[in-house]
C-alpha cells in the first residue's frame, strides 16, 4: 500500500492527464403529437382552431394532423388548402376523436365525448353556462386531460386568447354600430365618423377592459366623440395611458351615465364579470330616454348583458328595436369575422403545441409551464377546477398537488 504523499500526488497527476469521456448534454426527448381538429357544430360557430399555415408548421415539426372535411369552410379555408399543408382529411367524424390531442374552439358535445376512447388531451373553450355536469362526468370517466384555452396564461400572466378575442370584439362592435346607423340598415343615416364642419357622433363605452379599449381605439380612429365608464378608476387610468390621449372617463354613477346615454348615438356594453352574471347598469328607463334610431351593441350579452332591455340574438337575426333604439345582442361577435379570428387563434395555439412537443407531450408540459397549467381544469380524469367543483358539486383536487406526484 502506497503511503508516501509525494508518490500519491504524482499518481493523481498522471490520472488527471488520462483521456476521459466527453460529457454531452442529453437532449430533451421530443414527442410527436397526433392532433385532431373536428368541425365545429355549435350554433353559428364559424371559427376553426388551426388555419392551413399553422398546420403546415406543425407538420414540418414532425407532428401529425387530422382534420374533419369542411372544418374550415365557414372561414373560407378549403380541404385542398389543408391537404396541401400536410393534414390528413377525414370524412368520418368519429375518426378525428381517436387522436391523442383534440383541438376545438367550442366545448365538446355529449356525443363527441362518447366517441373519445379515453386517456386523451382536449383543448377547447370552457363555458360553464353551457357545460352540462354529465359531460364533465363522462370526461372524468374517460381519464381525459382537459385544458380551457380561455384560461391559459402567457409569460406575463395575460390570457392571450381572451385578450385577442376581446380586441376583435371591440373593433368589430364599432364597425357593426357604424353599419346599423346607416340608412341602408334602417338607421338614421348617420356616418360614424368625423367630418369637417359637422358635429361628430357620440359614443359611450361601458367597460374599460380589452373590449372597451379597442372599441375606443376604433372610434377615435373614425373621429367619434367618446366617453368611457367603468367601476374601476385604475382601469380607466390604464385605458387612457394605453391609448395615449385624454378622453372623457367616469366611474359608474347612474345619473352621469343616464345623462351621457341620453345624448349618445351609440352605446357599447363591454363589462365583464369574473364569475356569474354581468351587472346590469343600464335600466329600461335609461334606454327609453335615448334618441330614436340610436344603437346599442351589448358585447356582454354572453354573461347576461349590461342593459335591462337586452335579449340574446344571433347572426341570422342580429337586431331588434325597443323604445325606438336598435339593439345588437349577438353573443359570439368574433364568429362574424371568423377568418380573422381563426388566424388569431392559430397564432396562439401553434406555438403552444410546438412547445408541448418539445417537452415530450402534455404531461411534462403541464408540469413545466405554469401558464399552460393554469388552463387545466381536469387532469387524467381528476377535476382540478374549484369553480366547476363547487358549481356542479363534484370532487376536485388542486393541480399543484397532482403534479407533485408526476
Amino acid at each position: 500500500m502506497v503511503t508516501d504523499p509525494n508518490i500519491l500526488k504524482s499518481l493523481f497527476k498522471e490520472g488527471s492527464l488520462l483521456p476521459k469521456e466527453e460529457m454531452l448534454e442529453i437532449a430533451r426527448k421530443k414527442g410527436k403529437l397526433y392532433i385532431g381538429i373536428p368541425k365545429e357544430i355549435s350554433f353559428q360557430e364559424k371559427r376553426v382552431a388551426l388555419v392551413p399555415e399553422a398546420v403546415s408548421l406543425l407538420v414540418a415539426n414532425g407532428h401529425r394532423v387530422k382534420i374533419e372535411s369542411k372544418s374550415g369552410e365557414l372561414s373560407n379555408f378549403s380541404d385542398a388548402e389543408y391537404s396541401e399543408a400536410g393534414a390528413e382529411i377525414c370524412h368520418d367524424r368519429k375518426e378525428v376523436f381517436q387522436c391523442d390531442l383534440i383541438l376545438k374552439v367550442a366545448p365538446p358535445s355529449e356525443e363527441e365525448v362518447d366517441w373519445m376512447p379515453g386517456n386523451q388531451t382536449l383543448i377547447s373553450a370552457l363555458q360553464i353556462s353551457v357545460q352540462p355536469k354529465e359531460i364533465l362526468q363522462k370526461l372524468m370517466q374517460k381519464k381525459i386531460t382537459a385544458i380551457a384555452w380561455d384560461y391559459i396564461q402567457d409569460e406575463e400572466g395575460v390570457y392571450p386568447v381572451v385578450r385577442t378575442m376581446g380586441e376583435i370584439a371591440g373593433t368589430t362592435a364599432v364597425l357593426i354600430a357604424a353599419e346599423l346607423l346607416s340608412s341602408f340598415q334602417s338607421g338614421k343615416g348617420i356616418m360614424l365618423g368625423g367630418v369637417a364642419g359637422i358635429q361628430p357622433p357620440e359614443l359611450v363605452v361601458i367597460g374599460a377592459g380589452t373590449v372597451g379599449e379597442f372599441a375606443v381605439r376604433a372610434a377615435l380612429g373614425l373621429g367619434v366623440s367618446v366617453k368611457v365608464f367603468d367601476s374601476s378608476l385604475s382601469r380607466l387610468r390604464r385605458l387612457q395611458n394605453n391609448i395615449g390621449t385624454r378622453i372623457y372617463t367616469s366611474v359608474l354613477q347612474p345619473k352621469v351615465l343616464a345623462k351621457s346615454i341620453k345624448r349618445a348615438d351609440v352605446v357599447i356594453g363591454a363589462l365583464r364579470a369574473p364569475l356569474g352574471r354581468t351587472p346590469c347598469v343600464v335600466t329600461e328607463e335609461m334606454v327609453s330616454q335615448m334618441k330614436a334610431g340610436s344603437v346599442i351593441v351589448d358585447v356582454s350579452i354572453d354573461q347576461g348583458g349590461c342593459f335591462e332591455t337586452s335579449q340574446v340574438t344571433n347572426h341570422n337575426n342580429p337586431t331588434f328595436v325597443k323604445h325606438d333604439v336598435i339593439h345588437y345582442c349577438v353573443p359570439n361577435i368574433a364568429s362574424r369575422v371568423s377568418r380573422t379570428a381563426s388566424f388569431a387563434l392559430s397564432n396562439i395555439f401553434s406555438p403552444i403545441i410546438i412547445e408541448m412537443g418539445e417537452h415530450g407531450g402534455c404531461k411534462d408540459f403541464i408540469k413545466n409551464d405554469h401558464g399552460f397549467r393554469s388552463g387545466v381544469y381536469m387532469y387524467r380524469g381528476t377535476l382540478t377546477s374549484e369553480v366547476l367543483g363547487k358549481v356542479f358539486d363534484l370532487k376536485y383536487k388542486n393541480i399543484e398537488l397532482l403534479i407533485l406526484g408526476m
